[in-house]
């Protein structure tokens, strides 16, 4: 059996760190050339136009308005308000069906 002499102790240390940190410059790099490469999927989606915003912000109110007249609605005990919810309600509802 052959004697070998023994490492310096900071030998392993020395060794791991110039590793590390050669794989860590490969990742970094890697990061970089998927940032460089991905601004394609970025440019496809586009920000919404005034309209279609618009859109969006009317939807939202008529849920809101649906959600607040079924609350009325459950707690009504007057019939003919009751009568006149369920008729905003459906109203409503057409209005979301045709969005």
């Amino acid at each position: 059996m052959l004697a070998t002499a023994p490492l310096p102790s900071n030998f392993a240390v020395a060794y791991n760190e110039t590793m590390a940190r050669g794989w860590e410059s490969k990742s970094i790099e890697a990061q970089i050339e998927a940032t460089n490469s991905s601004p394609s999927t970025h440019k496809e989606r586009s920000a919404p136009t005034a309209g279609q915003i618009q859109d969006q912000i009317r939807k939202a109110n008529l849920q809101l308005s649906r959600s607040r007249i079924l609350q009325q609605l459950q707690a009504s005990s007057n019939e003919r308000y009751s009568e006149l919810l369920r008729r905003s309600l459906a109203d409503l509802d057409g209005q979301l069906a045709a969005e």
